[in-house]
């Protein structure tokens, strides 16, 4: 049995897997195959592989991990429960088949399943999404650079985020599709800015062959744009944890701390996960990586403690 379970195959889990691997720690990969940057075309922002598709990169990072002897990688495999068991854990891993069912036990788990996104109700928003319309703005508002842009969203963040991406833009229209989401004093701000708001209910895009070109408000007005960025609703994918309560956020993130280690001993969580910052692969692949070292430190250590107690026992 593996001494650590790694749910999650994208970059946090892939590289903390990779660094697990090499302190020669025994380690199952759990992995649904089902990214969510799967509609990204390019990724961009990781050093050495900026442009590079999403596909590729965790291709090579499967080839990698092949090479080591203590990793089994379950590919399109999903975890259906994890629950406490004594000091451990059992993880409940689905197949396609009952045979293919597995329990598995282990001294720790880390969540590296990222979020779900639900993005904007829009009939055509999957015909432009990952190519002309994206949700990160560190990683693809640069080939929008000085373009006529959107931005729609429902969420209290929206304003803020709206003043993040004007700095590449000085044509951006914030559209709340008939929500309260940016506050008149926010849309007084955002006009000194240069920056629109349009809160009119929204149709759905136009465009054509993935590039958008207009959104369609519900009153017949068409707004041009040349691209644009939407702010998805995200939900931590962790419905699998059985009877272990976690401390979320007020978003609903998990929280941990910087090394990744969770309210839980022997849980942790790396990744879109945990409390959200700049939504990067290269973010994440980092957070896997000091994650590992942490999962490391702290196998190392219960195992001294239990050494010193064998030690301690009369004879």
């Amino acid at each position: 049995m593996p001494e650590v379970v790694v749910v999650g195959g994208g970059p946090a889990g892939l590289s903390a897997t990779l660094n697990l691997a090499r302190a020669l720690v025994d380690v199952v990969l759990v992995d649904a195959s089902r990214p969510r940057n799967s509609a990204t075309l390019r990724s961009h922002g990781y050093l050495t592989r900026d442009g590079f598709r999403p596909t590729e990169l965790r291709a090579l990072a499967k080839e990698e991990l092949a090479a080591y002897g203590n990793v089994e990688h379950l590919e399109r495999r999903s975890v259906t429960a994890v629950r406490r068991e004594g000091d451990g854990f059992l993880v409940e891993v689905g197949g396609r088949t009952p045979a293919e069912h597995v329990t598995l036990s282990a001294q720790a788990v880390l969540l590296a399943t990222g979020l779900t996104e639900i993005l904007p109700a829009l009939p055509s928003i999957r015909s432009y999404y990952g190519m002309s319309v994206f949700s990160c703005v560190a990683c693809d508002a640069w080939d929008l650079r000085g373009k006529a842009l959107a931005l729609i969203g429902g969420n209290p963040d929206l304003a803020r985020r709206a003043v993040h991406l004007s700095r590449w833009t000085d044509d951006l229209t914030v559209f709340t599709n008939g929500s309260e989401a940016v506050t008149a004093t926010e849309e007084e701000d955002l006009g000194a800015l240069g920056v629109r708001v349009e809160r009119t209910r929204i149709l759905d895009l136009d465009g054509e062959r993935g590039a958008v070109r207009a959104v369609q408000l519900e009153d017949g007005r068409s707004v041009p744009i040349d691209g644009g960025f939407v702010r998805p609703e995200w939900k931590p994918a962790a419905a699998f944890l059985d009877g272990i309560e976690q401390q979320v956020s007020a978003d609903g993130f998990l929280i941990a701390g910087a090394e990744g280690r969770t309210a839980v001993p022997g849980l942790y969580a790396a990744g879109d996960i945990v409390a959200p910052g700049p939504q990067q692969m290269i973010i994440a692949a980092g957070s896997g990586a000091r994650c590992a070292a942490a999962i490391v430190d702290d196998l190392q250590t219960a195992t001294l403690r239990s050494a010193l107690a064998t030690l301690s026992e009369p004879v």
